[in-house]
Parts: structure tokens; sequence; C-alpha cells
């Protein structure tokens, strides 16, 4: 069968990403699927010897398994296939440099500008997630870093506290709700209010008690509404 007789060249070509974290069994496997689709595909009228096919189809099923299947966030496709072009070049280099290549020598190895290089090492940090139960610093006796990012979120209950109070600023009347906002909100001195708004002083005292008053019976109220429903057992 075709298919055996070039299964040597799908594990040639799968063996050109052993550097990566993947399996060669999953990549060879991953070639041989591409192999059975050019088989499938190839038109020997074309004039053209099927291994000329069957290795861009193979690659490209190589290269397609890397990008839906492997990256752990999704990056673009260019950019994906110029991370792994910048990893392997660099390992290149290290080997014939004897040391680790420049940005420089990378961007000239690979035909991209530097810029590119910078951001395709940046995406490879997107194919595989840190997990969040390794140590901070790589040693085992570290705390995990889920240790330093979990804190307590208190916006949820500010978030509730200002919906309750609107609800409750809303049964005041217009005036009460001006000279409250004015006095709690924008910070005014009652002086200052009673030029606000044409009254005096006193006035404005006796307006902001009332309505502190009124809005502590409405929580009081509230709070032995929601005291009453009943609770899931």
């Amino acid at each position: 069968m075709v298919v055996g007789r070039f299964l040597p060249l799908a594990r040639q070509l799968a063996a050109g990403y052993a550097h990566t974290s993947e399996s060669f069994d999953d990549l060879f496997q991953v070639a041989c699927l591409g192999l059975v689709n050019a088989v499938d595909r190839f038109d020997s009228t074309r004039g053209i010897a099927f291994s000329s096919y069957a290795v861009p189809t193979i690659l490209g099923e190589l290269k397609r398994y890397f990008r839906d299947k492997t990256w752990s966030v999704r990056v673009p496709r260019d950019l994906q296939e110029l991370g792994l072009g910048v990893e392997r070049a660099g390992e290149r280099l290290t080997a014939r440099l004897g040391r680790p290549p420049t940005v420089d020598e990378v961007a000239d190895a690979v035909g991209a500008a530097r810029e590119a290089v910078l951001e395709a090492r940046e995406a490879l940090g997107a194919y595989h997630a840190g997990s969040l139960e390794e140590s901070r610093s790589g040693r085992a006796d570290d705390d995990p870093l889920l240790s330093v990012l979990g804190c307590d979120e208190d916006g949820y209950d500010r978030v509730e506290q200002r919906v309750l109070l609107d609800g409750m600023l809303r049964r005041l009347t217009r005036r009460e709700r001006d000279i409250v906002r004015l006095r709690f909100v924008d910070d005014l001195t009652q002086t200052k209010i009673a030029e606000e708004v044409g009254l005096s002083q006193m006035q404005v005292s006796r307006v902001l008690r009332r309505s502190l008053d009124r809005l502590r019976e409405f929580l009081i109220e509230d709070a032995a509404a929601r005291d009453e429903i009943p609770r899931a057992a």
C-alpha cells in the first residue's frame, strides 16, 4: 500500500518536531493522518511526484495540530509559527555558538524584525499554562503561587450596599436626596448647602437629620423583610 510505503517519510517529518514537549507517538499519529489525507487527495494526472505533494500536506497537519491542540492560550497563527521557528533557531545557534544567541542573531536567522522575535518569545509563554500549585521560586519547600494570588474581595459587598442605598434614596423626596448628595457625596458644609438650595443652615440641618432617620428606618425594614423570607433547606 502507498501509506505503508511512505510511513518512514511521515516518521521523519514527525521527528522534526521532537524538540517540543509533545510525545513522539502523538506527533507520528498526526503525521500518519496527514499521509492518509495526502493519499486521498493526490491527483496523479497532475504529473508531480507523490512525495512532493505528501510532504507539505503532512507538515500542514502537524502545524495545525500545534496551532489548535497544544497551545494553552490561542494566539495568531503567524505568531505561533514564528515562535516555534524562533525556538528552533535559538537551539541551533546555541549549539553552534556555544552560548545563547542575541535577539538580533535570532532575528537574522529567521528573517524577522527584532520586535517580531521579542513578541514571538512572549507568545511562547502561552504554549503551556503554569499551575497555581507550583512554588513561586521553583523550590519544593516554597509556598505555591496560589498563596499570593488569593485575596478577599469586598467589591461585591460594596456593590450590594450601593444598590441597597440607591433603592432607599429613591424613597426620599427630591429635596432630601439633593441635600444628602451635597453633604455626603460632594462633601459640602451645611452652610454651603444652604446657599445652594436656598434654605437656612438650620433648615438644612433638620432635613439632613430627618433624611438620615428615614434611611435608618428603611434599612431596618429591609433587614426585617429579608429575615422573613424562608431560607432554602
